[in-house]
């Protein structure tokens, strides 16, 4: 066969694809070298190369993963697929050999030789190839019921040896390294040893898989058919080394293996044995697999060994988290019994505060901490009892509860297992979750939990349990009666920057493949993210916001050359992207919050109230006009039914209050007026009793026409006797008059012991009056 000198070609490697001249096929290119080739080859003479790949695995082959003889394609059709793939159609034109491979342009280039067709084999070569060909593919096709019978006729059909040994090689099933041979052959004559070897090779494969499944049908019952295939394992097994374990034998050992309870290895061998007398692969033997496999994979007797060291845990909880010192101190404290008295049994910890206060990262890093293992389990949105205690295996698609699946994945029996977002738990027809929970928590009863699907005690008082929660107002009490609650309040604005210097800024570099030199942020620019684009009370908000500065400044590090378009860091090139006051807006755009502000004087029926909600503190101004009328009284600003009774008992402590003549105010007033109360912000729902002395104030001053202290703000629950109740939520409620520069503030005097136990940093310059009932309030916010 003679050579002829062609030219350079794109070149494609192929996986598990061998393309023949004459044959039209597509295929999918989604490497850039491939996808250079094709682009290259439509921009010339739409012909490429294409050659197989010795291994498919191979993600970027080099010249010696390549054969030596491809077929130059012309390609016919390309159409774009999602995910950046070319779908490509081509035709096979000529067999052509490499002299040479090279890369240029981003792809691979093939200098080749065309490969002249073969010669036609003389009538007796054609005439022994066509006999020999007729009685294999016979053979074959009586081995083999499945080789479609409408090819086996249209190949014995031909006398033409060169029309059958090419159709043969483009369209049997057969490996691709195999096919390549057939590309590879120098005359039909080879071609036809190659299919020689290939289908004597497939007919002896099928009669000795006849044999073996002969033996398997004599052992085997005619009414056992499923059990066949199992059988045929078994022979196989035979005629290759005598024998063979089987499945219950491996279960057994696994089970003397197993560190664990007694019990637990009895129960085990009568499932095993049970398993033994049923048939391989029905539905029945398949949940016994399922079982026996979950229990052995449970850790009942292993276990880690916790990191004593005090200060060592210490410093984790203080190197991952700013302030939370109530915290810290607990977790500490926990640690200390520990170590002296030997005993895992605590009680279970709940963390309950706004979002994104870092309650679920701190239960990471106590677990970091003390060395264990670490599980979270999402409770939000659980409302079937199952998801807890499991269901009966009896059922199909059973499984085990959460927890068991939180033990089976940590691998170990004293995990840190983190049960987040517990007030986010439901009950419906199926059970209630919580109380499900009960025994989870419950540090009498945990030793012998029983999971539904387990049927078998299993030991979580090794467990240390953490649980974190938004509003405590909605876990049952049995449940809340389990758990000791630690508030994790709102961050103050000088605990969010902290936070965000030494953790935020830090983490989100990392994350988005920076150096610390390349962003930098001025300790101006950070508050004021703080005060102009987040509202909250934690500080995923703020991350969010941090998060959204590095991505634009990875933009520009890119369009300055610091990074090449692969993502490659050049190092000669020098670029730190400054965020200051001055171009803060660039990456954030305009302002988004302005906090609020006290006013700059008294107003008649205008009074400053505090709320808490769920993203922290915030002020809230209260209004109150009087009209003629005939003694209705109009309450707006989307408020609950609770606030809507503190507005009733308002107004009926104030018409008390002034017919006993201590305000100047006619007896028929309030018959002849109507009154209006209004809080601002009317989209956002407000509700609680905390509001009450406000309204009080607020309705006073517009019946007297005596304005309201502009530097005072209030908080409390009214009662129809004037006094004022303690409130919750007094350390957001205090941040947020603070943000507002209004430093006097009314308190419940029962809140004493509240404000005592805040920060300095708090009510630093905060003048808190303590009052008791309305009159002391009214006396010293009204300005006479």
């Amino acid at each position: 066969m003679s050579n002829k000198y062609d030219r350079h070609y794109p070149a494609i490697p192929l996986r598990n694809v061998t393309v023949f001249p004459g044959m039209v096929m597509h295929f999918d290119v989604s490497r850039k070298k491939s996808v250079k080739a094709v682009e290259a080859s439509m921009a010339a003479d739409e012909l490429i190369y294409l050659v197989t790949q010795r291994d498919s695995q191979v993600s970027e082959p080099g010249i010696a993963d390549l054969y030596t003889v491809g077929t130059i394609a012309k390609i016919k059709q390309i159409i774009k697929m999602p995910g950046k793939i070319l779908r490509v159609q081509v035709e096979g034109l000529e067999k052509a050999l490499v002299n040479r491979f090279e890369e240029a342009s981003g792809m691979m280039l093939a200098d080749v030789s065309v490969m002249q067709g073969f010669e036609k084999p003389d009538k007796m070569v054609s005439r022994a190839i066509i006999v020999g060909m007729r009685e294999l593919l016979t053979q074959y096709a009586h081995v083999n019921p499945k080789f479609a019978k409408d090819t086996v006729k249209r190949w014995l059909s031909y006398n033409d040896a060169e029309k059958l040994m090419t159709e043969f090689a483009q369209e049997f099933m057969m490996d691709f390294d195999k096919r390549q041979q057939f590309l590879e052959a120098e005359d039909y004559e080879q071609m036809y040893t190659f299919a020689a070897t290939l289908l004597v090779n497939e007919i002896n494969a099928y009669t000795i898989k006849e044999e073996l499944g002969n033996i398997v049908r004599e052992r085997v019952d005619k009414n056992q058919k499923d059990y066949i295939l199992r059988e045929e394992l078994a022979a196989i097994n035979e005629e290759l080394d005598g024998g063979t374990i089987t499945e219950a034998e491996e279960y057994e050992a696994d089970v003397e293996k197993l560190d664990s309870p007694q019990y637990v290895k009895d129960k085990l061998k009568r499932e095993i044995k049970r398993l033994k007398s049923l048939a391989g692969n029905n539905a029945e033997a398949n949940v016994e697999r399922t079982y026996i496999e979950t229990c052995l994979e449970l850790p009942w007797n292993v276990s880690t060994e916790d990191n004593k060291d005090i200060d060592n845990a210490a410093k984790v909880l203080d190197s991952d988290h700013y302030g939370m010192k109530d915290i810290k101190e607990r977790i500490l404290e926990s640690l200390a019994v520990r170590n002296i008295t030997g005993s895992g049994k605590a009680p279970v910890i709940c963390l309950a505060g706004p979002p994104g206060t870092g309650k679920t990262s701190i239960a990471r890093s106590v677990a970091k901490a003390l060395g264990k293992e670490y599980v979270r389990i999402c409770l939000g949105g659980v409302r079937d009892e199952a998801e807890i205690r499991g269901h009966r295996k009896t059922y199909i698609g059973a499984m085990p509860g959460r927890i068991i699946e939180g033990l089976k994945s940590a691998g170990v029996n004293n995990p840190l297992m983190l049960l987040d977002e517990i007030d986010k738990i439901s009950s419906d027809y199926k059970g209630d979750t919580s109380a499900a929970l009960l025994e989870v928590l419950d540090s009498e009863q945990n030793v012998n939990f029983v999971d539904h699907y387990i049927e078998m005690p299993v030991d979580l008082s090794n467990v240390l349990f953490i649980a974190t929660a938004n509003d405590l107002s909605n876990i049952s009490r049995p449940l809340l009666d389990r758990m000791e609650i630690i508030e994790v309040g709102s961050y103050t604005a000088n605990e969010k920057f902290h936070i965000a210097k030494e953790h935020l800024i830090k983490k989100q570099i990392k994350e988005n493949g920076l150096l610390v030199s390349d962003v930098k942020f001025t300790d101006k620019v950070i508050r004021t993210i703080i005060n102009s684009y987040t509202r909250e009370a934690g500080v995923r908000g703020l991350e969010r916001q941090i998060a959204k500065i590095v991505r634009k400044a990875v933009r520009e590090l890119y369009k300055a050359g610091v990074f090449t378009s692969d993502g490659t860091r050049d190092k000669t090139v020098k670029k730190t992207v400054n965020i200051s006051d001055k171009n803060i807006t660039d990456y954030l755009g305009k302002v988004k919050y302005r906090p609020d502000k006290k006013n700059t004087k008294g107003e008649v029926g205008i009074v400053r109230g505090l709320a808490w909600t769920q993203a922290g503190g915030d002020t809230l101004e209260i209004e109150v006009i009087t009209m003629p009328g005939k003694g209705e009284f109009k309450l707006t600003g989307n408020m609950g039914d609770v606030m809507k009774e503190s507005a009733s008992i308002a107004v009926s402590y104030i018409r008390s209050v002034t017919e006993k003549g201590r305000y100047k105010v006619d007896a028929e007033y309030f018959q002849n007026h109507a009154f209006h109360l209004h809080i601002p912000e009317g989209a956002t729902p407000k509700d609680g009793p905390s509001a009450g002395i406000t309204m009080a104030t607020a309705v006073l001053s517009a019946v007297t026409g005596i304005p309201v202290r502009a530097d005072v703000a209030m908080t409390g629950e009214l009662t129809l006797r004037g006094k004022v109740l303690p409130i919750g939520g007094l350390k957001e409620k205090l941040l947020a008059s603070k943000t507002a520069g209004i430093t006097n503030v009314f308190v419940p005097r029962d809140n004493r012991s509240d404000v005592e136990e805040l920060d300095t940093e708090i009510t630093e310059g905060m003048n808190i009056i303590y009052v008791n009932n309305a009159i002391e309030v009214f006396a010293q916010a009204l300005m006479r």
